[in-house]
């Protein structure tokens, strides 16, 4: 199954982050997503390029309702041309595999854009 047609698991105290071995394998199941670490923290990471400034914020909009909508929010920086996404789960200081289906769903978006 794509990670983008997956549903998203509920995250709990309990959940572990993706071992170094599950998170290679995801990141291979996505486009171009890179990982980003920043004070000890893994995240997945992309920057998307579009043709104007409000073709980007009409993406970082849709990405945010979809982050909404789903109560799993990403770190979205926008900039002329270009939006920058960063996910992973708040809750346990790490990936786990949501971030990983939402960064799938967000190529889905780019996608429709473009």
């Amino acid at each position: 199954m794509r990670l983008d047609s997956k549903a998203l698991i509920p995250c709990t105290s309990s959940s572990s982050a993706l071992t170094e071995e599950e998170i290679d394998t995801l990141l291979n199941k996505l486009n171009n997503w890179c990982l980003m670490p920043e004070n000890s923290t893994q995240k997945v990471s992309k920057c998307f390029t579009f043709k104007s400034y409000l073709a980007a914020l009409e993406f970082a909009n849709l990405v945010a309702a979809l982050a909404e909508q789903e109560s799993h929010h990403p770190r979205i920086c926008i900039e002329w041309r270009k939006v920058t996404i960063d996910w992973w789960t708040h809750s346990i200081n790490g990936l786990f595999i949501n971030d990983f289906i939402m960064a799938a769903r967000c190529d889905n978006i780019f996608s429709e854009l473009t």
